[in-house]
């Protein structure tokens, strides 16, 4: 655990590297893209400045979302380690 922690704490893990080669995700990406471009031609300057400025907001949201989850999913591994390894019950772990 303490290799792990200091690995962590030099930036040697990174959560965000963490990639898993699901087909489906795939499969989405190229539709979105796809879809993406077919309405991007059909949209003049202005539209295509909306529909940036609107991605540009979906992908910061979406950030605060993986970010968010993330906190929350170590928060439960760590009270579920705690929980394991000692006898404390859940409502005594802040």
């Amino acid at each position: 655990m303490k290799r792990t922690l200091i690995d962590f704490w030099y930036g040697n893990i990174n959560p965000q590297d963490h990639k898993q080669d699901d087909p489906r995700i795939a499969d989405l990406l190229k539709l979105m893209e796809r879809n993406r471009s077919d309405l991007a031609k059909t949209l003049n300057e202005s539209q295509r400045e909306s529909l940036e400025k609107y991605e540009d907001c979906a992908n910061e949201m979406t950030g605060y979302c993986e970010r968010d989850i993330f906190v929350y999913a170590f928060r439960l591994g760590m009270r579920l380690a705690i929980e394991a390894l000692t006898d404390e019950e859940p409502e005594d772990i802040p």
